[in-house]
């Protein structure tokens, strides 16, 4: 039974921010596109500053792909004069699972991150068509 491709992209997509669990004043989750052609799907992911020690990829036991991204960052301001110090804390966790197409072939799964893009290629298995053309001889 062949799945729409479509079907894949979960429709959290849209309403990731409106659960009890991440309200939408902390709505940092990154852009997410998906792109398709005839060899491969291809999950960009924008996170901004972050680097590939940021992320986990990975595919779990349901053979889904897991992209985490974790960050954490402090600024200290110190001001000599005044004598005081102000810290900033910024924690940035962010966590989606894609259901894969039956299509990918997910050995060859890979992931890099340039200029604050994740991107996660998923090549698809692209079956041989056997040619079947053969001379007939004539009895």
């Amino acid at each position: 039974m062949m799945r729409r491709n479509a079907a894949w992209l979960p429709s959290v997509f849209n309403d990731l921010f409106d659960t009890d669990f991440m309200p939408k004043a902390n709505a940092t989750a990154p852009a997410i596109n998906v792109k398709e052609t005839d060899k491969a799907y291809t999950v960009e992911l924008a996170a901004p500053g972050m680097t590939k020690e940021d992320f986990n990829v990975h595919i779990n036991d349901e053979g889904n792909l897991i992209i985490k991204m974790e960050k954490k960052t402090e600024n200290k301001e110190e001001d000599k004069t005044a004598r005081y110090l102000r810290r900033e804390f910024s924690y940035t966790k962010f966590e989606q699972t894609l259901i894969l197409p039956d299509d990918v072939k997910k050995e060859d799964i890979a992931a890099r991150v340039e200029h604050g893009v994740l991107t996660v290629e998923l090549p698809k298995i692209i079956e041989e068509k056997v040619k079947v053309s053969r001379q007939i001889e004539i009895g």
